[in-house]
């Protein structure tokens, strides 16, 4: 069994907590006037496409005082207006006066090209209504589809399945039955939201190519892709299907969801699992924050696993198996007989977390501590070559080895009131 202690180091924490700096001192006047600049800088050579950067609106309602989602603009260093978020702080929040208090984070993306290790933003107050910006993030409860919970990006979807599913058919009547917490995916040939059409297609629709792609992944029993469960030293135990759902925020460039999973028996020990999911756009990765809750105090073994039968039926897979030690790394590479080849991968992100690898008869797992109530970060998600951007084993190894590389260097965010 191989092991690895990841170094400590801010990124690994959170890849969406960047480093925030705040300068200068300004009056009341000034800063109801002046727009607000955002400089942003990381210290990689590579591009960093899609970086999400997020600013808490808090600082914005320090240097805006009064402004409101629904007209702001935030602008790269030509004028271009930038596709936006503003997150809620709870579906709850009010601001009764209309001053602009109930918000949480600012969100917008940028493409960083190899070696740009800098770029500027502002931030500023208009008059007219800010537009609808194109979705690029989704999740919802999709209760027609017996419980499943699907999500999105405009690169790879996924779902899982609820407790509908795994219940027993009624007597007469003929009911798919699946008991698994595994995590599916649903293989994109386009950037344009596909959950809502494939649901309304139907499933003899939608494990077919008919031209935006196809579910053609194994989940069964098995982890699926990114699926947990607790490793007592040579057994996997599992949770079955989720049960609660909760959307924290939708688009149109990240979504954040959270699942819940009933209790079940792990060795002797009742645990229950709760997963944190945020979902960026331009990525082919998930993060994923696991937190396991018992009783007892112990430090246990958590399993994050990758099917390892993940073709369709009749397409003779030949699988490459990638074990890296160095960046807490567990990935596929799939060639298949007449659909394409495909990558899946999981990357802990955890600090401080000494990984290892295991396997029992349906998955690979990488293997990590774990105590409750102290939430497992790791990166989980997958790539098709039809999609047009990942073509090869080589490039899906690049494209995570260059996504380790980015969590260990977050990026800085300077906030100032710019000159007028």
């Amino acid at each position: 069994m191989m092991r690895n202690r990841i170094p400590t180091l801010l990124a690994l924490a959170s890849a969406t907590a960047p480093l925030m700096l705040f300068s200068g001192s300004i009056s009341a006047q000034e800063q109801a006037q002046a727009p607000l600049q955002v400089v942003v800088s990381h210290q990689l050579e590579q591009a960093r496409p899609s970086e999400t950067i997020t600013i808490p609106w808090s600082q914005i309602n320090q240097y805006l005082p009064g402004a409101l989602i629904q007209k702001i603009a935030v602008k790269d260093k030509h004028g271009k207006v930038l596709a936006h978020q503003v997150t809620n702080i709870a579906p709850q929040a009010k601001d009764p006066k209309g001053i602009g208090i109930a918000y949480g984070e600012l969100i917008f993306q940028y493409h960083f090209a190899a070696g740009e290790k800098s770029a500027e933003f502002t931030i500023e107050k208009i008059d007219t209504v800010a537009p609808v910006f194109e979705t690029k993030a989704f999740g919802r409860h999709v209760p027609e589809r017996l419980d499943d919970f699907a999500w999105e990006n405009d690169k790879v979807a996924h779902r899982t399945y609820g407790l509908a599913l795994a219940a027993p058919a009624p007597v007469g009547v003929t009911k798919e039955v699946l008991v698994t917490s595994g995590i599916d995916i649903w293989f994109k040939r386009v950037s344009y939201p596909i959950v809502d059409r494939w649901y309304n297609k139907g499933h003899d629709h939608y494990h077919h190519d008919e031209g935006e792609g196809m579910d053609m992944y194994n989940v069964g029993k098995s982890r699926g892709c990114g699926g947990t469960g607790i490793w007592d030293g040579q057994q996997l135990h599992t949770s079955i299907n989720y049960e609660k759902w909760k959307v924290l925020a939708n688009g149109p460039v990240r979504t954040v969801f959270e699942l819940s999973y009933p209790s079940w028996d792990a060795a002797g020990i009742a645990i229950t699992e709760t997963k944190r999911f945020t979902v960026d756009a331009g990525h082919y990765l998930d993060k994923i924050e696991s937190s396991f809750q018992y009783l007892g105090g112990q430090t246990l073994t958590a399993a994050i696993g990758l099917n390892k039968t993940p073709s369709d039926k009749g397409q003779s897979p030949h699988i490459t198996l990638i074990q890296d030690t160095d960046r807490g790394l567990l990935a596929q590479w799939v060639q298949q007989t007449s659909k394409g080849e495909f990558g899946t991968a999981i990357l802990v992100a955890s600090p401080n977390t000494t990984t290892s690898f295991a396997e029992d008869t349906l998955n690979h797992l990488i293997l990590a501590p774990v105590q409750s109530g102290k939430p497992l970060t790791y990166y989980a998600g997958a790539a098709w070559n039809r999609s047009g951007d990942i073509l090869s084993k080589e490039a899906w190894q690049s494209y995570l080895n260059n996504m380790a590389q980015r969590l260990r260097d977050p990026i800085q965010i300077q906030l100032k009131a710019k000159a007028l």
